[in-house]
């Protein structure tokens, strides 16, 4: 058996009980100890050992180990193995089937004769000719059962590492006859600064207006001659030829991969919308967005959240929500209710009692992007009646799943394995989703302009609401009367 103390560090101990008449001891066989298995005849052990190194050693099964490991050595890399891609493709196609049969939530099969279905797919495994074709064909198997949750991923695949790389200055353009004039830069809280991208890092003297002539020497004239002279540059210094009217002026700038400008360009996306909503309510509403339901991302809602808990109106969007699973902790927020305050003699109000509790109004928006945890905290707002859903109908993947169903070659095809239902017995969002409330859509070509009506019906819901129906402060001293028993009057009931 493995043993292993709690706390840091501490390495796992193998042991061994002799079976005997007397009281039973264990006796350490070996320490540091990743994983064993014992030989059908129970002569030999085989143990794999924890470390970078992953040594392996096949040993008598006795007591303790010997104390020359040296012979019992498994020398792996002398081992050459020779890999047919058919044959393994053959393999991972019918293990993708065998465990969507035998996990799937729906033992049913959602009314599929599963085998029919392996019929139909398995004579195309001898078109395929790389492991891309294979997702292809896994994910057209997969899709006949309709479950949103089950997906395909590989490692396996072919790649071009001379591909040339394309990198970002993080910013918006317009072509003029100078150059390239930067009509935009994306930005984001100015309290992180660490979060600016390379025309805002400190130094640089680049500001929207200004005209990009040369990038590395390189005449600029166009979009695509910029893109050009970013190849294989991200991460790298370049320099950068600027004009503001009739000054020129140089600066030296590192260029970030696209997913790095992607991610900047969103923050910016963020921050517009939390600009936008304190505009246009005075400041009296706050606003966070929550792209996904993970380990940063309740980082970022803590972050977001404890910044606008005393607002009088909330926004919290999860629109384009990608899922994870941190639902539970952000209604348990949104949850808490004050029902007490401090005050000091002769003082103010200062505190509530449940501390840093939103007390205003929400809105949540949603839309046909939502995903996963994404419409589960979604369902959640409407069954627990905590505030209106705007925007449009969630995406439908209510069946949620692990990542236990690796592939041979270190792919997996997830399956949907657990299902939601209410306490009556309901079943929720697989294949329909989560209705708004109030339900409001962005065209098209309202969005290409910049326009979002939804977040402008969720102010002008908050603001109504405001209007309505105020949120209680507590301003100035309080005063206390008693009543027949003894106990104090809340002056916000009087």
């Amino acid at each position: 058996m493995l043993d292993q103390a709690t706390g840091p560090a501490q390495q796992a101990e193998l042991k061994t009980i002799e079976m005997t008449d007397e009281a039973p001891k264990a006796e350490s066989f070996m320490t540091g100890v990743s994983a064993y298995a014992l030989s059908a005849d129970a002569k030999k052990i085989f143990v794999l050992k924890e470390g970078d190194t992953h040594d392996m050693y096949i040993l008598d099964a006795a007591a303790k180990a010997p104390d020359d490991l040296a012979p019992g050595t498994v020398r792996v890399a002398d081992w050459t193995l020779p890999v047919s891609p058919q044959a393994e493709w053959q393999q991972i196609f019918v293990d993708a089937w065998r465990m969507h049969r035998q996990f799937s939530f729906d033992p049913d099969m959602r009314g599929l004769d599963w085998d029919a279905v392996r019929e139909k797919y398995e004579p195309l495994l001898d078109r395929v000719t790389d492991r891309w074709e294979l997702n292809d064909l896994l994910g057209q198997m997969i899709g006949e059962l309709n479950i949103l949750h089950s997906q395909v991923r590989s490692r396996d695949l072919p790649s071009d590492p001379e591909v040339a790389k394309p990198s970002s200055l993080a910013a918006e353009f317009k072509r003029t006859k100078e150059g390239l004039q930067i009509t935009h830069i994306y930005r984001y809280d100015p309290e992180l600064p660490a979060q600016n991208g390379p025309l805002l890092q400190p130094g640089i003297g680049v500001t929207t207006g200004d005209v990009i002539t040369a990038v590395n020497g390189k005449t600029i004239r166009t979009k695509a001659d910029l893109a050009n002279a970013l190849e294989q540059q991200a991460g790298q210094q370049v320099l950068l030829d600027t004009l503001r009217g009739k000054i020129r002026h140089t600066a030296i700038v590192t260029p970030v991969t696209m997913d790095d400008a992607a991610r900047l360009r969103y923050l910016d996306w963020v921050q517009k919308s939390a600009t936008k909503v304190a505009e246009r309510s005075d400041g009296r509403i706050g606003y966070l967005h929550l792209s996904a339901m993970g380990s940063q991302d309740i980082d970022n809602f803590a972050r977001e959240f404890y910044a606008n808990y005393d607002r009088e109106g909330l926004i919290l969007d999860v629109r384009s929500n990608r899922g994870g699973n941190i639902d539970s902790w952000v209604i348990e927020k949104l949850l808490r209710q004050v029902w007490m305050h401090w005050q000091s003699a002769g003082g103010r109000p200062a505190q509530e009692n449940m501390q840093q509790t939103f007390r205003g109004h929400l809105a949540v928006l949603i839309d046909q992007f939502t995903y996963s945890d994404g419409e589960t905290f979604a369902a959640g707002i409407k069954s627990l009646d905590i505030g209106p859903l705007i925007g449009t109908t969630t995406a439908g993947a209510g069946v949620w799943l692990s990542d236990r169903n690796s592939l041979s070659d270190g792919g997996i095809a997830r399956i949907a394995e657990y299902a939601q239902f209410d306490t009556e017995g309901r079943w929720l969002i697989e294949g329909r989703g989560i209705d708004p409330d109030i339900e409001v859509d962005n065209l098209p070509g309202a969005a290409y302009r910049g326009e979002d009506q939804q977040l402008d019906t969720a102010i002008d819901y908050l603001n109504d609401k405001l209007t309505r129906e105020p949120v209680p402060k507590l301003e100035g001293q309080l005063e206390f009367s008693l009543d027949e028993r003894g106990d104090a009057i809340d002056p916000i009931d009087r």
